[in-house]
């Protein structure tokens, strides 16, 4: 077992930072370092216009800072960071904002409105994972030079293809996409016309509260102080270390090895409850638990067929039996913690009505039918569970386990007949599922969008016009009143039972205080983090 000193040593050959010299450090001033067991191996670069898997996002989050940030006790509102003010054209195409004079980068070079500007038309023009998120406001290579640009050094214009709901473009804008990069920095260290892209993933340019020393992939990542900012927390460092056992993070945990443990199992979370000596921070992050019903199955083509299984699930019964810890019941397409999220739970276990509801779709009997999950744990358990419940409307479950890339190929490859698997949000606004679940325009095999509506086949006119209507509402109160209202309608009438909403926690030791999580992992923040 590494002892804490060891631990940290390990992660001690940075640059100007010896074994002994950070050894010492910790030991004389353990309140400026904090020290992270996480599993690290989910990402491939810290570019923020590039990282789109959990960890690098939530990594670049505490690098990076944007023109907007969501509010994490408000879903409903954003707050201004770099920008102080915007507002919108009558048009609804036009959007200027005015930028906070005196804020620096690491380097301690001064953020201006070209930063801004350059950073948005950087994204655009690399058009990596996350761009989508922002080309979706008509922004292309081609036109992205006049669309974005900075008439002064605090003043920031935005200029949409169409007429845009400002409550849309700004959880949009909050993204890591719209992370604010130093242009002067970033172009130094450009290679072959990159715009700073391999430099940049394993090195930062932002004014956050953290700046990047260094990235071991799958081993360690290093964040100290951005000594130019305005942070004022005691935390000079974070040590992340790549810790992938459970078991392992929890007994450092324990031991006081390590300040925060963030991969704890349910069942270790059950046993932590109430333990003096670790405190819980725990968050409902955007992350769906679902079953898919693939509509050109024969079987599973009738709505009543689609309500039967939604009924027969013991929602509660999975919920406090085997996710007691991470999960809750959830039934809508928009996660809790996201603006506009429904929190209706219509369905409960009503085997009665289910098997009522299969007969009228003229299968009293039941039939056979194959149900893919994920090979890891939850998710076996969960299945069977499924299975038993189904039995018992006469419904068949064959299960097939599998990997969870393989379970994802074969849905995206429309062969599944049932599946249980997960759905991630990936920017802070209904739309990012709403969009994916309803609008699915092309049907065929070889659609060039291929949402998650199309990987079962499901096609639903009406919610679509419903979806576009809601996105592109112009008032923020009116805009959540027809999501909510779509959401209800989505429940009643889609092949996909919603069962669960995931939560995240960081198992912390009793004198770290701070830590902040958020629906998405790129609100999750150090930022406020004290050791006592």
């Amino acid at each position: 077992m590494l002892s804490r000193r060891h631990f940290i040593a390990g992660a001690a050959a940075f640059p100007a930072l010896s074994y002994l010299s950070l050894s010492k450090a910790f030991a004389e001033s353990p309140k400026t370092i904090l020290v992270v067991a996480q599993q690290l191996d989910n990402m491939t670069s810290l570019d923020p216009h590039e990282s789109f898997e959990a960890i690098g996002s939530e990594i670049c989050g505490n690098m990076y800072h944007k023109l907007v940030k969501p509010n994490l006790d408000d879903p409903n509102t954003v707050d201004p960071q770099i920008a102080e003010s915007w507002s919108a054209s009558e048009d609804g195409k036009t959007f200027t904002f005015k930028i906070k004079q005196g804020v620096k980068f690491s380097s301690g070079g001064e953020l201006t409105a070209e930063d801004c500007a350059w950073s948005l038309q950087r994204c655009i023009i690399m058009n990596k994972g996350p761009a989508f998120i922002i080309s979706q406001f008509g922004w292309t290579a081609e036109n992205v030079g006049a669309a974005i640009t900075a008439p002064d050094a605090t003043t920031l214009v935005l200029t949409t293809e169409a007429p845009t709901s400002v409550s849309f473009l700004l959880y949009c804008l909050s993204a890591n996409v719209g992370s604010v990069v130093e242009k002067k920095v970033a172009l130094e260290n450009e290679v072959d016309g990159d715009l700073g892209n391999a430099w940049l993933q394993k090195n930062s340019a932002g004014s956050g509260e953290f700046m990047l020393q260094i990235w071991r992939p799958s081993d360690t990542v290093s964040l100290q102080v951005n000594p130019n900012g305005d942070y004022q927390g005691g935390i000079q460092r974070i040590i992340l270390r790549h810790i992938i056992d459970p078991s392992a993070q929890l007994l450092m945990l324990q031991k006081g090895d390590i300040d925060i443990a963030r991969n704890l199992t349910s069942e270790q979370l059950k046993t932590l409850k109430d333990d003096a000596s670790v405190k819980l921070v725990q968050k409902f992050t955007a992350s769906l638990m679902l079953v898919s019903m693939n509509v050109s199955n024969e079987k599973l083509k009738d709505p009543k067929v689609w309500e039967a299984v939604k009924w027969a699930i013991d929602y509660q019964g999975i919920q406090s039996n085997i996710l007691p810890a991470t999960h809750k019941v959830h039934q809508s397409i928009v996660p809790e913690g996201l603006p506009g999220a429904n929190m209706n739970t219509p369905f409960s276990k009503d085997s009665a009505k289910a098997k009522a509801l299969l007969a009228e779709a003229g299968f009293p009997d039941g039939f056979e039918i194959a149900m893919d999950h994920y090979s890891a744990q939850p998710y076996p358990a969960i299945a069977q569970t499924l299975q038993a419940n189904l039995a018992e409307i006469g419904i068949k479950v064959n299960l097939l386990a599998a990997e969870n890339r393989q379970v994802l190929t074969k849905m995206r490859a429309r062969q599944h007949e049932m599946a249980l698997s997960a759905w991630g949000t990936d920017y802070f606004d209904p739309n990012s599922n709403v969009d994916v679940f309803c609008v699915n325009t092309d049907n065929s095999d070889d659609a060039a969008t291929k949402p998650f509506a199309w990987r079962s086949h499901f096609q639903d006119e009406k919610l679509a016009a419903l979806s576009i209507e809601a996105r592109d509402e112009q008032d923020p109160a009116t805009r959540t009143e027809k999501y909510l209202a779509l959401q209800d309608l989505y429940m009643q009438n889609s092949p996909f039972a919603i069962m669960m909403q995931t939560s995240t926690t960081a198992a912390c030791r009793p004198n770290v205080e701070g830590v902040r999580l958020g629906a998405l992992s790129d609100s999750h923040s150090y930022a406020g983090t004290t050791k006592a």
